[in-house]
């Protein structure tokens, strides 16, 4: 493949990973989005960050879209020439909101427009290339499709199928102050659990599929967990005390994605967003989105 264009611009949403019981599988995309521009150069890459991460992030060849975009054109046959970069970040980093998905959707989404050649690049096989990168499916399927996903493994690919999400199912994200890297967060988890918990969230995450697409009614029970969050909240424990407050409460609230951030399936009225942020926790209202897409440069 070459490339045929010099310049590209796309958009990449927020997502939380596992909507509880769904481990690894299952996500939904927020309204909270990345917008990142690049433009080919002879030159050395250089990265322009506004918003999210411009203290902390790299700002030359090792900034992870540069990598990713150069990775994948070189996975293609493509040339890897520099990229001046602009990322205007609104996704929180280290809050479980899938920031590197995000970012490495968006690299291989621009790698996609500069080629051209979107119908022959299907958004099934940039899910391949992300989830391949990150390990597991779960972020990049809402990241690039849209919406509610829920996605598996199939032979030596990954697969996903968007779910018909009802009007009525309302999401609200409570974004803390504190950081929890992903690595962190899956470091502490046990490589066996027990059978009566496997077979516990399998009858959740099916459960999950019924009261988003049904029965609303039932994703108290269906948010509940048993694979990761009670084996993370050590690693955040101020997040799983807020948690279990809202739970005993009778809010249907999960940990978004690996944390620290929360998921709340309601909406959160300004009294209850007034006694969270006492807790430390800002309220960012949500709701149903389109994946990632290219803009017109």
């Amino acid at each position: 493949m070459r490339i045929v264009k010099d310049a590209a611009r796309v958009k990449v949403p927020a997502s939380s990973g596992n909507l509880g019981p769904g481990f690894d599988s299952m996500g939904m995309a927020h309204d909270v989005w990345d917008e990142v521009s690049a433009t080919l150069t002879t030159g050395a890459s250089r990265v322009v960050i506004l918003g999210e991460g411009n203290q902390t992030l790299p700002k030359d060849e090792s900034h992870l879209i540069v990598k990713t975009m150069h990775e994948t054109l070189e996975r293609l046959g493509a040339p890897t020439p520099g990229v001046d970069l602009v990322c205007r970040n609104n996704i929180p980093h280290g809050k479980g909101m899938g920031s590197s998905a995000a970012a490495l959707t968006a690299g291989v989404m621009l790698v996609r427009e500069l080629l051209g050649a979107p119908e022959a690049f299907t958004k099934e096989e940039v899910l391949n290339i992300v989830a391949g990168y990150e390990g597991h499916p779960d972020n990049a399927a809402p990241a690039i499709y849209g919406g509610a996903t829920v996605s598996w493994r199939e032979g030596e690919g990954y697969k996903t199928a968007q779910l018909p999400v009802l009007k009525s199912v309302k999401t609200t994200l409570l974004v803390p102050d504190e950081v929890l890297l992903t690595t962190t967060a899956r470091g502490v988890l046990p490589e066996k659990v027990p059978l009566v918990d496997a077979a516990f969230n399998a009858s959740r995450s099916a459960l999950m599929v019924y009261a988003l697409t049904q029965d609303p009614e039932l994703l108290f029970a269906a948010t509940e967990d048993r694979l990761h969050q009670q084996y993370r909240a050590e690693s955040m424990a101020h997040t799983a005390a807020v948690l279990a407050a809202l739970r005993e409460a009778g809010w249907p609230a999960i940990v978004s994605g690996a944390g620290p951030s929360i998921l709340v399936f309601a909406e959160i009225d300004p009294a209850m967003a007034n006694i969270l942020a006492q807790q430390g926790f800002r309220t960012v209202d949500s709701q149903q989105v389109q994946g990632a897409h290219a803009i017109e440069v």
